[in-house]
């Protein structure tokens, strides 16, 4: 694996370096103090495969870096000394695979070196697989595999809604209808602003009732689905912060709570729960956007990856 450190700290990035190669989890191809002038053509080119980024720089910090390495086929790790939970959810929502709190812990530097290594690993595994396959089947056979993918949405979605533990939930099929929207908007779910709740809901009750629907029942059917939605999400922290407690390290909950969810709040309800188990109904602050905008930003990820119905 080749690494590149992006830090103002020369401290931090040597302690990286020496982290990275007496572990020998791979090598440092390059570094340096600002994320000025780093492009995802520039990381691709030197076939850096994780790249290890400060959040505040001051030149151009680390979100602001990411936004622009348009292309790069790498995974990101960020490093930061700020716990602000706004920061962190902006970090994820970017694609950062880990958020990587200062002081530098080596053990926890290893452990999450380790787990993007082996899901790059996995990817490769896939997409090798994928391509051995395509190359067998005829052309037409291909034509009905890919036809096939287009279906398998719900599939994914399902899928999606499992592993956040609401598949079973009664707001687990508006988010189906949510996502089956987003999908068929593209345009709009990739707006830079993503659509608001309003639209999102409008739209996938409109879609639902057909054009035939009375404003009153529309609007009737918004209030009962935003209500569901709400629900599920509230279930899903939960079910998370449960998770959490019973398994810090457990790669769900690693990999779903901050990403889903402001991660402040989960952590909140942990420790709730710790102190009563019954907490679970206490009120808990849902932020319902970005929920929805993961979902469908996770949904397209896993159908671009595996590319068959889950």
């Amino acid at each position: 694996m080749r690494f590149f450190l992006v830090d103002d700290d020369d401290a931090i990035r040597l302690t990286l370096t020496k982290i990275i190669e007496d572990e020998d989890l791979g090598e440092v191809a390059g570094e340096q103090a600002d994320g000025d002038g780093l492009t995802g053509a520039f990381l691709n080119m030197q076939k850096i495969d994780i790249l290890f980024i400060d959040l505040l720089m001051p030149i151009k910090d680390g979100l602001e870096t990411i936004r622009d390495l348009a292309g790069y086929n790498g995974k990101v790790i960020m490093i930061s000394q700020v716990e602000t939970k706004e920061l962190i959810g902006e970090a994820y929502a970017l694609g950062v695979e880990y958020y990587v709190m200062k002081p530098i812990n080596r053990i926890e530097i290893i452990t999450v070196i380790r787990k993007v290594k082996e899901r790059i690993q996995l990817e490769k595994s896939i997409q090798t697989i994928k391509t051995s396959l395509n190359s067998l089947l005829p052309a037409e056979e291909s034509d009905r595999r890919a036809a096939q993918s287009e279906t398998s949405l719900i599939d994914t979605g399902e899928y999606l809604l499992a592993e956040l533990g609401i598949v079973g939930h009664n707001g687990a099929k508006d988010l189906l209808d949510i996502l089956s929207f987003l999908f068929s908007d593209e345009e709009a779910a990739f707006d830079p602003n993503f659509p608001s709740l309003k639209t999102i809901f409008e739209k996938t009750i409109q879609k639902r009732l057909g054009e035939s629907a009375s404003a009153q029942a529309v609007n009737r059917e918004i209030k009962a689905s935003e209500q569901r939605v709400r629900r599920a999400i509230i279930h899903s922290i939960v079910h998370f912060a449960s998770l959490g407690l019973t398994d810090y390290a457990n790669p769900k909950f690693e990999f779903y709570a901050a990403k889903f969810f402001d991660f402040m709040t989960v952590r909140q309800k942990m420790m709730e729960l710790q102190k009563d188990p019954n907490a679970a109904s206490a009120p808990v602050k849902v932020n319902m956007k970005k929920f929805i905008q993961m979902f469908f930003f996770e949904a397209k990820r896993l159908r671009t990856e595996t590319n068959h119905p889950y």
